[in-house]
């Protein structure tokens, strides 16, 4: 690493040559791979935006020019080059740095961010807090193509235009193909139009018409015709209608032509859009060939490209994506929607046998769940898979649209729970909470991947809408059945008799229930475990039964516990005046970390050991 190991800081950077930046670029190329190899990791977005944000550090200077990432799965190079080098090898890792921006590891990240399409309006809100202050600096927002897709980006761009705040954002298009003739005239006009000399002849133009009668005409007509001819060579007809100056598009790995367009950029006035091309995976040619598989990635071979897997069992999403596979087709009415999460969801094979039954509506999670309700109305069943924590996008449409018309949608929440090395702003820690308050919708969570099987084809037999939470996790093993069998709605399933506790579990915390069950036995404790199957409506029969029986309750889960399943619990308990010793074990009211399931899930008690623990000290109460 002849460069990289020069580089500490933005600083550093602008001491090199441009020449000497090319080779830096490639050296970072090959650092992330090395590391995302070994850690997991987003690698396709990273490895497109090396030279992009080489060009945004040399000229603008971070951190008093602040620059905002999009969803913040490509801010690796960032991170690299702003004092992190050393630290890159702990991504990911507990107590290592985060996948994602984190305020707290350096003052150049300047948004804690993991979701889509927030960047323009966080930005927006920033530069005029600058304005406000009388404080200088630009504020940069860099977004993707896919993100731009989503509602929010609109939002931010209309509102944007119509301040005419001094905003740069920087379009970074890794999916839209332009020929090179067409590239190259774009980049010529870019320069051309935001150098200093082009700027101020526009400049002297305005002020000699305004001086003669009729100058303001002139003015527009001379703003329409260069609007004109940019709409001729460029897609920027609709940046420009939101009253954005437009800017490319131009090869997002051109160092020299990035540099320059942004020197030019950094002196002028107004809202900006910056378009510019790159390529996901550039650099590494089994991530250029297959971005989707490459996007988020666990580790793999580098020679090979091959993905490292264990062998462990199929995964939840695994098991969904064949389930629904089969229930299609029974049931010709099932169609199938994503919010560009295909892969992710398990659709892919859905997609590719039921092509004209699948919908994958871009990162745009409200209209997704919307969208199903009116296939809804139309007579089809909607299975809507979203990840839990991008289904809190869409609170508001699940209560109104779903939940108010009462209509069959069913939602297929992965990565329930935490998941792990991407942090809090993808952990699933919230969804029984804020789902459980809803009218008219049931709420389900599978022991392991055969039962989830048997609700999702149960969720068709129920009326109205229909939650079935399940983890990012591998299965637990079990064989499947081949012929579904129906759930009946709200029935928990006792899975061991006993006489002196009852430990009540939700989702695959029921084998941790288990097993904490059968170690106590061998203390001739006698351990009741419930597998409470539905989070609503709740078994009462069954919960009340047994509270009546062994006098203390230990309900686990893995959620928030405010609202969640054993604030139900309590709450039956509570309402019916059954006096019983009770005790939740869940997630404390607090933003998780990032780090391996193993650690957090010990950390946070969601162990057998953990509710060995305190089952004795609530039988020595």
């Amino acid at each position: 690493m002849k460069f990289l190991k020069m580089i500490n800081s933005p600083e550093d950077l602008k001491k090199l040559k441009i020449s000497h930046l090319k080779a830096l670029a490639e050296e970072i190329r090959s650092y992330i791979i090395e590391v995302v190899s070994k850690n997991g990791g987003h690698l396709a977005p990273n490895l497109g935006v090396v030279e992009l944000t080489l060009a945004l550090h040399y000229v603008f200077n971070s951190p008093k020019d602040k620059i905002i990432w999009d969803v913040g799965h490509q801010c690796y190079t960032h991170k690299i080059i702003t004092g992190r080098r050393d630290q890159f090898p702990t991504l990911r890792k507990y107590n290592g740095l985060a996948g994602f921006p984190k305020r707290s590891e350096s003052p150049h990240d300047i948004l804690d961010t993991g979701h889509s399409s927030t960047s323009i309006s966080a930005a927006l809100g920033l530069v005029t807090a600058l304005r406000m202050k009388g404080e200088e600096g630009k504020v940069i927002a860099v977004i993707g193509d896919g993100s731009i897709t989503a509602g929010l980006a609109f939002e931010g761009l209309n509102n944007a235009g119509y301040r005419k705040e001094d905003l740069i954002v920087i379009l970074n298009d890794n999916e839209m193909c332009i020929s090179p003739s067409v590239g190259a005239l774009s980049s010529f006009v870019s320069k051309r139009l935001t150098g200093n000399l082009a700027r101020f002849i526009k400049r002297e133009i305005e002020k000699m018409a305004h001086k003669f009668p009729g100058g303001e005409s002139v003015i527009s007509l001379l703003k329409k015709g260069e609007d004109i001819f940019k709409m001729a060579i460029t897609p920027g007809a609709l940046f420009t209608a939101l009253n954005f100056e437009y800017i490319g598009p131009v090869d997002g790995h051109d160092l020299e032509t990035l540099i320059e367009i942004l020197e030019n950029i950094k002196r002028m006035k107004g809202p900006i859009l910056f378009h510019v091309i790159t390529k996901k995976g550039k650099g590494y040619p089994y991530a250029e060939k297959d971005p989707e598989i490459f996007h988020g990635v666990g580790p793999f071979e580098i020679k090979t490209g091959k993905i490292l897997k264990s062998d462990e069992a199929p995964s939840y999403t695994e098991v969904f994506g064949k389930t629904i596979l089969r229930l299609a087709e029974m049931e010709p009415k099932i169609v199938a929607i994503t919010a560009a999460m295909r892969l992710g969801t398990g659709l892919k094979a859905f997609s590719e046998k039921y092509p004209d039954r699948f919908f994958d509506v871009g990162i745009c999670e409200q209209h997704a769940v919307t969208f199903a309700t009116g296939l809804a109305l139309g007579g089809y069943i909607p299975i809507c898979a979203i990840y839990s924590t991008f289904l809190q996008r869409a609170y508001d449409q699940i209560i109104h649209d779903v939940a108010l018309n009462n209509v069959k949608v069913i939602f297929a929440i992965d990565r329930g729970g935490l998941v792990g090395e991407d942090g809090p702003t993808h952990h699933g820690s919230f969804d029984l909470s804020y789902l459980r308050l809803i009218p008219n919708l049931t709420i389900m969570a599978p022991k392991d991947e055969n039962e989830l099987q048997h609700m999702l084809y149960s969720a068709l037999k129920y009326p109205g809408p229909v939650a079935i939470r399940y983890p990012r996790s591998a299965g637990e093993g079990v064989e499947l059945d081949w012929e579904f069998k129906e759930i009946p709605l709200g029935k928990a399933e006792l899975i061991k008799d006993g006489k002196d506790l009852t430990i009540i579990a939700i989702g695959n915390l029921v084998y941790q229930a288990l097993k904490a069950a059968e170690d106590l036995e061998k203390e001739n404790i006698s351990i009741a475990v419930i597998n409470a199957r539905f989070i609503k409506p709740l078994d009462e029969d069954l919960i009340l039964d047994f509270a009546k029986k062994t006098g203390k309750i230990i309900t686990i889960e893995e959620n928030t516990l405010i609202g969640g399943f054993g604030s139900a619990v309590c709450e039956l308990l509570a309402d019916r005046n059954i006096p019983v010793k009770i005790k939740r074990i869940g997630l404390p009211d607090k933003f998780i970390e990032h780090g391996d399931l193993k650690t957090l899930k010990r950390k946070y008690g969601l162990t057998s050991e953990t509710l060995k623990k305190i089952a004795l000290e609530l039988l020595n109460t």
